[in-house]
């Protein structure tokens, strides 16, 4: 892959990226490349430095990216927490034994989350109970 900066003829400057240099070509000739600024077709490479890495600057350009990257996963386990709490019965140390009898149809059919010990979880997975292990805070509530 290959990535080019370049320019439309309304100066308007974007990135894009091409499998190689004939790619670029052929999509360029056939009119295919249009600027995202304001969909004109004549496009051309704009000048580009070389791409010199500054290993430092990678090295925290990265970090700050998997910072990120950690964050939002944790804000969309957080949110996925909240909406099981506001929408679930819970059933505390019982999850176990309460999955299987709804997996059964000795129980009344509904979303629930509670507690289970990894065994407890391994033996519902095993036995074709869907269950889903949602990490975060422990869940304090009275039934």
């Amino acid at each position: 892959m290959i990535r080019y900066r370049l320019i439309c003829s309304q100066d308007h400057e974007f990135e894009a990226w091409f499998k190689d240099s004939a790619g670029y070509d052929a999509q360029v000739k056939e009119q295919q490349v249009s600027c995202p600024h304001c969909g004109d077709v004549d496009v051309t490479k704009a000048l580009m430095a070389p791409g010199i890495k500054n290993s430092v600057a990678t090295d925290r350009y990265a970090e700050a990216k998997a910072h990120e990257v950690a964050r939002r996963i944790l804000s969309a386990v957080e949110n996925l927490r909240d909406k099981v709490e506001a929408e679930c019965d819970y059933v505390g140390d019982r999850f176990a034994e309460e999955a299987r009898a709804i997996h059964h149809g000795d129980a009344e059919s509904r979303g629930i989350f509670g507690e289970a010990t990894p065994d407890e979880a391994d033996e519902l997975e095993d036995e074709g109970v869907d269950v889903f292990r949602l990490p975060g805070r422990p869940v304090r509530r009275d039934n």
